[in-house]
Protein backbone atom coordinates (compact mmCIF):
# COMPACT_ATOMS: atom_id res chain seq x y z
CA UNK A 1 0.00 0.00 0.00
CA UNK A 2 1.45 3.36 -1.04
CA UNK A 3 1.71 6.40 1.22
CA UNK A 4 -1.00 8.18 -0.77
CA UNK A 5 -3.38 5.23 -0.34
CA UNK A 6 -2.75 5.25 3.42
CA UNK A 7 -3.55 8.97 3.56
CA UNK A 8 -6.70 8.41 1.49
CA UNK A 9 -7.81 5.69 3.91
CA UNK A 10 -7.06 7.92 6.90
CA UNK A 11 -9.01 10.77 5.31
CA UNK A 12 -12.10 8.59 4.71
CA UNK A 13 -11.90 7.17 8.26
CA UNK A 14 -11.55 10.60 9.89
CA UNK A 15 -14.37 12.00 7.76
CA UNK A 16 -16.69 9.11 8.69
CA UNK A 17 -15.95 9.24 12.43
CA UNK A 18 -16.16 13.01 12.94
CA UNK A 19 -19.17 13.46 10.65
CA UNK A 20 -21.02 10.61 12.41
CA UNK A 21 -20.33 12.12 15.84
CA UNK A 22 -21.40 15.54 14.55
CA UNK A 23 -24.69 14.09 13.24
CA UNK A 24 -25.26 12.21 16.53
CA UNK A 25 -24.84 15.41 18.54
CA UNK A 26 -27.14 17.24 16.10
CA UNK A 27 -29.87 14.60 16.41
CA UNK A 28 -29.77 14.55 20.22
CA UNK A 29 -29.58 18.25 20.98
CA UNK A 30 -32.53 20.32 22.20
CA UNK A 31 -33.53 23.44 20.27
CA UNK A 32 -31.45 25.41 17.78
CA UNK A 33 -27.64 25.37 17.76
CA UNK A 34 -26.18 28.21 19.82
CA UNK A 35 -23.34 30.41 18.60
CA UNK A 36 -21.08 28.84 21.23
CA UNK A 37 -21.87 25.30 20.05
CA UNK A 38 -21.43 26.30 16.41
CA UNK A 39 -18.05 27.90 17.07
CA UNK A 40 -16.96 24.85 19.09
CA UNK A 41 -17.72 22.49 16.19
CA UNK A 42 -16.07 24.92 13.78
CA UNK A 43 -12.94 24.72 15.93
CA UNK A 44 -13.15 20.91 15.90
CA UNK A 45 -13.25 20.73 12.10
CA UNK A 46 -10.47 23.30 11.70
CA UNK A 47 -8.33 21.37 14.20
CA UNK A 48 -8.93 18.09 12.36
CA UNK A 49 -7.92 19.71 9.06
CA UNK A 50 -4.75 21.23 10.52
CA UNK A 51 -3.78 17.94 12.18
CA UNK A 52 -4.22 16.23 8.82
CA UNK A 53 -2.00 18.89 7.27
CA UNK A 54 0.58 18.24 10.01
CA UNK A 55 0.48 14.52 9.21
CA UNK A 56 1.14 15.35 5.55
CA UNK A 57 4.10 17.49 6.62
CA UNK A 58 5.57 14.73 8.80
CA UNK A 59 4.88 11.56 6.84
CA UNK A 60 3.97 12.34 3.20
CA UNK A 61 6.71 12.37 0.52
CA UNK A 62 7.77 15.97 -0.10
CA UNK A 63 5.96 16.79 3.12
CA UNK A 64 6.86 20.46 3.48
CA UNK A 65 5.73 21.48 0.00
CA UNK A 66 2.66 19.21 0.03
CA UNK A 67 1.54 20.40 3.46
CA UNK A 68 1.93 24.03 2.43
CA UNK A 69 -0.16 23.39 -0.68
CA UNK A 70 -2.80 21.62 1.44
CA UNK A 71 -3.08 24.52 3.89
CA UNK A 72 -3.12 27.10 1.09
CA UNK A 73 -5.86 25.17 -0.70
CA UNK A 74 -7.79 24.76 2.54
CA UNK A 75 -7.68 28.49 3.35
CA UNK A 76 -8.58 29.41 -0.22
CA UNK A 77 -11.65 27.14 -0.31
CA UNK A 78 -12.65 28.18 3.20
CA UNK A 79 -12.59 31.87 2.30
CA UNK A 80 -14.20 31.47 -1.13
CA UNK A 81 -17.04 29.35 0.27
CA UNK A 82 -18.17 31.94 2.82
CA UNK A 83 -20.64 33.36 0.28
CA UNK A 84 -22.29 29.95 0.13
CA UNK A 85 -23.33 30.34 3.76
CA UNK A 86 -25.47 33.36 2.95
CA UNK A 87 -27.07 31.48 0.06
CA UNK A 88 -27.89 28.64 2.46
CA UNK A 89 -29.57 31.16 4.76
CA UNK A 90 -31.73 32.34 1.85
CA UNK A 91 -32.59 28.74 0.95
CA UNK A 92 -33.81 27.98 4.46
CA UNK A 93 -35.74 31.25 4.58
CA UNK A 94 -37.45 30.62 1.24
CA UNK A 95 -38.36 27.08 2.29
CA UNK A 96 -39.61 28.22 5.70
CA UNK A 97 -37.30 25.83 7.58
CA UNK A 98 -37.07 26.43 11.33
CA UNK A 99 -33.67 26.86 13.01
CA UNK A 100 -34.28 23.63 14.91
CA UNK A 101 -34.47 21.59 11.69
CA UNK A 102 -31.76 23.40 9.74
CA UNK A 103 -28.66 21.57 11.09
CA UNK A 104 -29.57 18.05 9.96
CA UNK A 105 -30.94 19.29 6.63
CA UNK A 106 -27.77 21.28 5.91
CA UNK A 107 -25.45 18.41 6.80
CA UNK A 108 -27.35 15.94 4.64
CA UNK A 109 -27.47 18.45 1.77
CA UNK A 110 -23.75 19.11 2.00
CA UNK A 111 -23.03 15.42 1.32
CA UNK A 112 -24.40 15.85 -2.20
CA UNK A 113 -22.29 18.98 -2.55
CA UNK A 114 -19.14 17.09 -1.54
CA UNK A 115 -19.88 14.31 -4.04
CA UNK A 116 -20.42 16.82 -6.86
CA UNK A 117 -17.31 18.78 -5.87
CA UNK A 118 -15.15 15.64 -6.04
CA UNK A 119 -16.48 14.89 -9.52
CA UNK A 120 -15.83 18.48 -10.57
CA UNK A 121 -12.30 18.44 -9.11
CA UNK A 122 -11.39 15.20 -10.87
CA UNK A 123 -12.84 16.57 -14.10
CA UNK A 124 -11.06 19.90 -13.69
CA UNK A 125 -7.70 18.39 -12.72
CA UNK A 126 -7.90 16.04 -15.69
CA UNK A 127 -8.58 18.97 -18.01
CA UNK A 128 -5.60 20.89 -16.67
CA UNK A 129 -3.29 17.92 -17.22
CA UNK A 130 -4.57 17.30 -20.75
CA UNK A 131 -5.03 20.92 -21.79
CA UNK A 132 -2.68 23.06 -19.75
CA UNK A 133 -3.80 26.19 -21.59
CA UNK A 134 -7.11 25.99 -19.69
CA UNK A 135 -5.29 27.34 -16.65
CA UNK A 136 -5.23 30.71 -18.41
CA UNK A 137 -8.99 30.48 -19.04
CA UNK A 138 -9.53 29.72 -15.34
CA UNK A 139 -7.33 32.71 -14.52
CA UNK A 140 -9.44 35.08 -16.61
CA UNK A 141 -12.62 33.68 -15.02
CA UNK A 142 -11.18 34.41 -11.58
CA UNK A 143 -10.28 37.99 -12.56
CA UNK A 144 -13.85 38.57 -13.72
CA UNK A 145 -15.23 36.98 -10.56
CA UNK A 146 -12.96 39.16 -8.39
CA UNK A 147 -14.23 42.31 -10.12
CA UNK A 148 -17.85 41.20 -9.83
CA UNK A 149 -17.44 40.32 -6.15
CA UNK A 150 -15.71 43.60 -5.28
CA UNK A 151 -17.89 46.06 -7.20
CA UNK A 152 -21.21 44.43 -8.11
CA UNK A 153 -24.17 44.90 -5.80
CA UNK A 154 -25.69 42.00 -3.93
CA UNK A 155 -28.25 40.27 -6.12
CA UNK A 156 -31.37 38.72 -4.67
CA UNK A 157 -31.31 34.96 -5.20
CA UNK A 158 -34.57 33.04 -5.01
CA UNK A 159 -33.75 29.35 -4.46
CA UNK A 160 -37.13 28.46 -5.92
CA UNK A 161 -35.73 29.50 -9.30
CA UNK A 162 -33.28 26.60 -9.03
CA UNK A 163 -33.69 24.31 -12.06
CA UNK A 164 -33.87 21.11 -9.99
CA UNK A 165 -36.41 22.59 -7.58
CA UNK A 166 -38.67 23.50 -10.49
CA UNK A 167 -38.35 20.05 -12.01
CA UNK A 168 -39.14 18.30 -8.74
CA UNK A 169 -42.12 20.49 -7.85
CA UNK A 170 -43.51 20.13 -11.37
CA UNK A 171 -43.52 16.34 -11.49
CA UNK A 172 -43.67 15.28 -7.84
CA UNK A 173 -46.17 16.57 -5.24
CA UNK A 174 -44.53 18.33 -2.31
CA UNK A 175 -45.29 17.41 1.30
CA UNK A 176 -44.53 20.49 3.40
CA UNK A 177 -43.86 18.72 6.72
CA UNK A 178 -40.38 20.03 7.52
CA UNK A 179 -40.05 17.69 10.50
CA UNK A 180 -39.91 14.65 8.22
CA UNK A 181 -36.47 13.05 8.08
CA UNK A 182 -37.30 11.07 4.93
CA UNK A 183 -36.74 12.14 1.34
CA UNK A 184 -40.17 10.86 0.28
CA UNK A 185 -43.44 10.03 2.05
CA UNK A 186 -46.74 8.55 0.89
CA UNK A 187 -50.04 10.33 1.40
CA UNK A 188 -53.18 8.52 0.30
CA UNK A 189 -51.02 6.21 -1.80
CA UNK A 190 -49.30 9.07 -3.65
CA UNK A 191 -45.53 9.63 -3.33
CA UNK A 192 -44.62 13.12 -2.10
CA UNK A 193 -41.18 14.74 -1.89
CA UNK A 194 -40.35 16.31 1.48
CA UNK A 195 -38.54 19.56 2.33
CA UNK A 196 -35.52 17.42 3.31
CA UNK A 197 -35.25 16.12 -0.26
CA UNK A 198 -35.67 19.62 -1.72
CA UNK A 199 -33.02 21.03 0.64
CA UNK A 200 -30.74 18.12 -0.31
CA UNK A 201 -31.09 19.02 -3.99
CA UNK A 202 -30.99 22.81 -3.52
CA UNK A 203 -27.90 22.91 -1.32
CA UNK A 204 -25.97 20.40 -3.41
CA UNK A 205 -26.70 22.03 -6.77
CA UNK A 206 -26.46 25.64 -5.56
CA UNK A 207 -23.13 25.00 -3.82
CA UNK A 208 -21.56 23.41 -6.89
CA UNK A 209 -22.38 26.54 -8.91
CA UNK A 210 -20.24 28.55 -6.48
CA UNK A 211 -17.55 25.86 -6.63
CA UNK A 212 -17.08 26.68 -10.31
CA UNK A 213 -15.25 29.79 -9.04
CA UNK A 214 -13.51 28.35 -5.98
CA UNK A 215 -12.16 25.07 -7.36
CA UNK A 216 -10.20 26.76 -10.20
CA UNK A 217 -8.63 28.93 -7.48
CA UNK A 218 -7.30 25.84 -5.71
CA UNK A 219 -6.12 24.39 -9.01
CA UNK A 220 -4.03 27.54 -9.31
CA UNK A 221 -2.20 26.47 -6.15
CA UNK A 222 -1.83 22.74 -6.82
CA UNK A 223 -3.19 20.28 -9.40
CA UNK A 224 -2.56 17.17 -7.28
CA UNK A 225 -6.01 15.56 -6.91
CA UNK A 226 -5.31 14.19 -3.42
CA UNK A 227 -4.46 17.62 -2.01
CA UNK A 228 -7.25 19.44 -3.85
CA UNK A 229 -9.98 17.01 -2.76
CA UNK A 230 -8.95 16.64 0.89
CA UNK A 231 -8.43 20.37 1.46
CA UNK A 232 -11.73 21.11 -0.32
CA UNK A 233 -13.78 18.63 1.71
CA UNK A 234 -12.26 19.67 5.05
CA UNK A 235 -13.00 23.32 4.25
CA UNK A 236 -16.63 22.62 3.32
CA UNK A 237 -17.18 20.56 6.48
CA UNK A 238 -15.72 23.34 8.63
CA UNK A 239 -18.10 25.83 7.05
CA UNK A 240 -21.18 23.79 8.03
CA UNK A 241 -20.77 24.68 11.70
CA UNK A 242 -19.67 28.23 10.90
CA UNK A 243 -22.99 28.71 9.07
CA UNK A 244 -24.92 28.64 12.33
CA UNK A 245 -22.50 31.01 14.05
CA UNK A 246 -22.68 33.47 11.15
CA UNK A 247 -26.44 33.77 11.56
CA UNK A 248 -25.73 35.82 14.66
CA UNK A 249 -22.44 37.55 13.84
CA UNK A 250 -22.61 38.35 10.10
CA UNK A 251 -21.88 42.07 10.51
CA UNK A 252 -18.47 41.36 12.04
CA UNK A 253 -17.18 40.11 8.69
CA UNK A 254 -18.96 42.58 6.39
CA UNK A 255 -15.69 43.37 4.50
CA UNK A 256 -14.77 39.70 4.07
CA UNK A 257 -16.17 39.75 0.52
CA UNK A 258 -13.61 42.41 -0.47
CA UNK A 259 -10.82 40.34 1.08
CA UNK A 260 -11.94 37.29 -0.87
CA UNK A 261 -12.06 39.39 -4.07
CA UNK A 262 -8.41 40.34 -3.52
CA UNK A 263 -7.51 36.65 -3.11
CA UNK A 264 -9.35 35.81 -6.33
CA UNK A 265 -7.50 38.59 -8.13
CA UNK A 266 -4.15 37.33 -6.84
CA UNK A 267 -4.81 33.68 -7.76
CA UNK A 268 -6.14 34.71 -11.20
CA UNK A 269 -2.97 36.68 -11.94
CA UNK A 270 -0.87 33.79 -10.59
CA UNK A 271 -2.54 31.38 -13.03
CA UNK A 272 -2.21 33.72 -16.02
CA UNK A 273 1.52 34.35 -15.50
CA UNK A 274 2.29 30.73 -14.54
CA UNK A 275 3.77 30.04 -18.00
CA UNK A 276 6.41 32.74 -17.46
CA UNK A 277 6.79 33.09 -13.70
CA UNK A 278 5.98 30.73 -10.82
CA UNK A 279 4.83 32.34 -7.57
CA UNK A 280 5.84 30.13 -4.64
CA UNK A 281 3.24 28.28 -2.58
CA UNK A 282 4.68 29.84 0.60
CA UNK A 283 4.06 33.34 -0.75
CA UNK A 284 0.54 32.31 -1.85
CA UNK A 285 -0.23 31.07 1.66
CA UNK A 286 1.15 34.24 3.24
CA UNK A 287 -0.89 36.42 0.87
CA UNK A 288 -4.10 34.52 1.66
CA UNK A 289 -3.59 34.78 5.42
CA UNK A 290 -2.81 38.51 5.23
CA UNK A 291 -5.79 39.27 2.96
CA UNK A 292 -8.20 37.41 5.24
CA UNK A 293 -6.74 38.92 8.41
CA UNK A 294 -6.88 42.49 7.07
CA UNK A 295 -10.48 42.15 5.82
CA UNK A 296 -11.63 40.69 9.14
CA UNK A 297 -9.73 43.37 11.09
CA UNK A 298 -11.30 46.15 8.99
CA UNK A 299 -14.71 44.57 9.50
CA UNK A 300 -14.22 44.72 13.26
CA UNK A 301 -12.74 48.25 13.35
CA UNK A 302 -15.11 50.05 10.93
CA UNK A 303 -18.66 50.31 12.14
CA UNK A 304 -21.64 50.39 9.76
CA UNK A 305 -23.00 53.86 8.90
CA UNK A 306 -26.26 53.14 10.70
CA UNK A 307 -24.42 52.37 13.94
CA UNK A 308 -22.28 55.52 13.63
CA UNK A 309 -25.39 57.63 13.04
CA UNK A 310 -27.02 56.29 16.22
CA UNK A 311 -23.89 57.02 18.26
CA UNK A 312 -23.67 60.58 16.88
CA UNK A 313 -27.26 61.24 17.98
CA UNK A 314 -26.45 60.02 21.47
Amino acid sequence: MTTEMIFWAAFVLVFFIVFTVDMFVTDHRKGAISIKQALSWTAVWISVALLYGLAIFLFYPGGSEKATAFVAGYLTEYSLSVDNLFVFIMIFTAMGISQKNQPRMLKIGILLSIFLRILFILFGVGLLHLFHWLIYVFGVVLLFTAYKMAFAGDEEIDPRDNFFYKRVSKYIPIEHDQNSMHFFVRKKGILHATPLFLIFILIGTTDIVFAVDSIPAILGITTESFLVITSNVFAVLGLISLFFALEGIMNIFRFLKQGVAVILLFVGIKMIISGWYQISISFSLLFIVVALSVSILISIMLKPKEEKAIESVK
